[in-house]
């Protein structure tokens, strides 16, 4: 873990220093410097853990097979995009949405680059490294239940933060994005899923989004209302709707993990 976990970062950080110095000399928008950045820590991060685990585990890297890359990265983001739009949808329901101002397809671009990186280094971090070798040592239950306390904990002081919106983190990063990768022992659909999520929120619907820093996005919207059901300060992706709808996506995949025989035994039954 450790040093799976120094690689990666080391090297993702090692792109954005020296990466950023070199493409700043380029007479590129600040968008496409941006957008590269991203692309190619993208790329570093997936060659680190591929070369590492190929190496030090002595097997193929399946969790990232080019042959399932399409349909789990489709399938990934879509799920994002599609449960980010259910969240708006009921403050949109509720009158606690209105869109002001729908700007140019260009204010995409900022949150693109931001949710690219988060993604992938993310994943390949949280649920490649961490949870892959938590759950092989523990079994997938203690696992699931290590990082879904793991990310409430970690969330209680964050800004804004509220008992909604911690219980929320816990299950969206914790317990969601875990039961899936343990449904379908790949890596491109938590990637996928991530960064959807990450994008849609402030750069699609004008939402908060505590990990992602833009100013723009393609439609700029007013969100008021309860913090229950907006989120509050912790953003729309954090609200009660989506404690719940991401609950029942938890279960749902959790149980088709176990239909397909995808869970690990726990360390005291082996």
């Amino acid at each position: 873990m450790i040093i799976g976990s120094a690689l990666v970062i080391g090297a993702v950080a090692l792109i954005e220093l020296a990466g950023r110095s070199l493409i700043d000399k380029t007479q590129f928008s600040t968008d496409l410097k941006n957008i590269v950045i991203a692309i190619v820590e993208s790329l570093v991060a997936v060659t680190c853990y591929v070369v590492l685990f190929r190496y030090y585990e002595k097997r193929k890297i399946r969790e990232l097979s080019a042959s399932t890359f399409l349909k789990n990265a489709m399938t990934g983001f879509f799920m994002g995009l599609i449960l980010q739009s259910v969240f708006i949808l009921i403050i949109y329901l509720a009158g606690d949405f209105a869109i002001a101002q729908v700007n140019p397809l260009s204010y995409l671009l900022p949150a693109f680059a931001f949710s690219f990186t988060a993604g992938f280094v993310a994943e390949i971090l949280l649920r490649g490294i961490l949870f892959r070798l938590t759950e092989e040592k523990t079994g997938t239950i203690p696992a699931l239940i290590i990082f879904t306390l793991l990310f409430g904990i970690l969330h209680v002081n964050s800004k804004g933060a509220t008992a909604v919106s911690v219980c929320a983190t816990a299950i969206q990063a914790g317990l969601m994005l875990s039961a899936i990768y343990v449904y379908s022992r790949s890596l491109w659909l938590p990637v996928f899923l991530h960064f959807a999520w990450d994008f849609a929120e402030p750069g699609i619907y004008g939402g908060i989004n505590p990990g992602i820093s833009t100013e723009k996005s393609l439609l700029y919207s007013k969100i008021t209302g309860s913090y229950i059901l907006t989120g509050g300060e912790a953003g729309p992706g954090n609200s009660v709707q989506s404690a719940i709808l991401c609950l029942i996506t938890s279960l749902l995949f959790l149980w088709l993990a176990k239909r397909k025989g995808n869970f690990i035994k726990p360390w005291w039954k082996k």
